[in-house]
């Protein structure tokens, strides 16, 4: 019998993508997709598709038992800019999501994989090539629970042997689907408004640098953690991985060579603040030793790939 795999929170961001990737590994009718909210007609079409709240435990846990699903991606949770306006809200979900599927996975011994973020970084921690092992004190509610669910993941790995697994994703870039609130989001509307309306007003100032990653490799990262052997996981809190770092000044250059009557112009918000509390740039080289981690994505490929598939997305 094929392996079978749930994705929660399947009609984010990252979870759209994943899902079709994931289908395209296991086959559509092994890839379960569940999300509060109703699928898109793709993801339904697709392959099974349940609407499920994460926090609903015993339909969660039925969909486990009833399907012998060996591997599960928890993607449901409120992103930083959201986390702040929904206090509580983000850390009951975040939280009691994570804590929830630990359990069913300690009973049910499937692979869990549970996505941390540069977010478990704050003001004390080193700007530049960001350590894996280094001072974590976050700002942000959602950078708290990221840090919180780290240490769940460690701790319910040495007390209980549960295999759960994560990166700490950088700012994600992908042009399937509108982001979710987060404090990078602007790297994916300015290529909408690019070639829509040939300027963009940026939430961010110019030269604020951030860690970025395609979605193209931000998925190889995902897949290949959980493709792993389990002895090459050794990181059991949160893997750094990192693949591009640059500020919205740079990517509007980038963005003009493809676009030469583009414009920018900058109106900071409370989003600055969140922003200025994350690295610049990560040392991911713990990754990359133990499973092989390397992006394929650089800014000049990304750029590209990104117009050409909004273009394409638009013409049709």
């Amino acid at each position: 019998m094929r392996e079978s795999v749930l994705v929660i929170g399947a009609n984010g961001q990252i979870g759209s993508e994943l899902v079709e990737e994931l289908r395209r590994i296991y086959g559509n009718s092994n890839v379960i997709a569940t999300d509060i909210k109703p699928a898109t007609s793709e993801m339904l079409h697709n392959g099974p598709f349940e609407q499920v709240d994460v926090l609903d435990f015993a339909k969660v846990s039925n969909l486990i038992r009833k399907n012998k699903v060996r591997q599960v991606y928890l993607l449901a949770a409120l992103l930083s800019a959201t986390a702040e306006e929904k206090i509580k809200s983000a850390w009951r979900l975040n939280m009691e999501g994570l804590l929830g599927l630990l359990d069913l996975a300690k009973e049910e011994k499937f692979k869990l994989f549970w996505p941390s973020s540069i977010a478990v970084f704050g003001p004390t921690t080193p700007k530049q090539k960001t350590p894996q092992h280094t001072v974590t004190e976050p700002s942000t509610v959602y950078g708290i629970s990221k840090l919180a669910g780290e240490m769940w993941c460690e701790y319910y790995f040495k007390k209980f042997g549960v295999d759960v697994r994560s990166i700490r994703y950088p700012g994600l870039i992908g042009w399937k689907t509108e982001p979710g609130g987060g404090t990078t989001d602007y790297a994916v509307h300015i290529f909408h408004e690019a070639l829509k309306t040939k300027h963009y007003e940026c939430f961010l100032s110019e030269n604020t640098v951030l860690p970025m990653m395609y979605m193209h490799d931000a998925l190889k990262a995902t897949t290949g953690l959980m493709d792993a052997d389990a002895e090459q996981v050794k990181i059991r809190t949160s893997y750094n991985v990192g693949a591009i770092s640059f500020s919205p000044k740079e990517l509007a250059a980038e963005i003009k060579k493809h676009i030469p009557g583009f414009s920018i112009s900058y109106k900071p918000d409370i989003r600055q603040q969140y922003a200025e509390s994350w690295p610049q740039s990560i040392d991911d080289s713990v990754a990359r030793t133990d499973w092989n981690w390397k992006p394929e994505f650089d800014l000049a490929k990304m750029t590209e790939d990104m117009l050409h598939h909004i273009q394409q997305a638009v013409e049709h």
